[in-house]
């Protein structure tokens, strides 16, 4: 029976067709599209099968947070939409 832990739980939800390969060295690494989830945070090929699901889900995590934060997200149509619907609420609410 194959067990998954909450790491691979992780990085699948995120990444459905993501699968563990063994390495050349015999490190353990998981890919997805033929390219290594940790490999652009400089996380290194992991010894064991769980600490390369716990390296992904890491990538995973701080993929999620930069892109949370990134300047180029934050959208000023959106702010402006927001500040017009409290300037209506004042206004309406000074004529009463």
């Amino acid at each position: 029976m194959v067990t998954v832990n909450k790491h691979q739980k992780r990085v699948l939800k995120q990444y459905p067709a993501a699968k563990l390969i063994t390495l050349d060295d015999g490190t353990y690494a998981v890919i997805n599209n033929e390219e290594i989830l940790a490999s652009e945070y400089f996380l290194p090929p992991a010894s064991t099968i769980d600490s390369a699901w716990e390296y992904a889900a890491i990538a995973c995590k701080t993929t999620q947070n930069f892109n949370r934060t990134h300047p180029d997200r934050m959208d000023l149509t959106t702010l402006e939409s927001k500040l017009s619907r409290i300037q209506k609420r004042k206004k309406h609410a000074k004529k009463t």
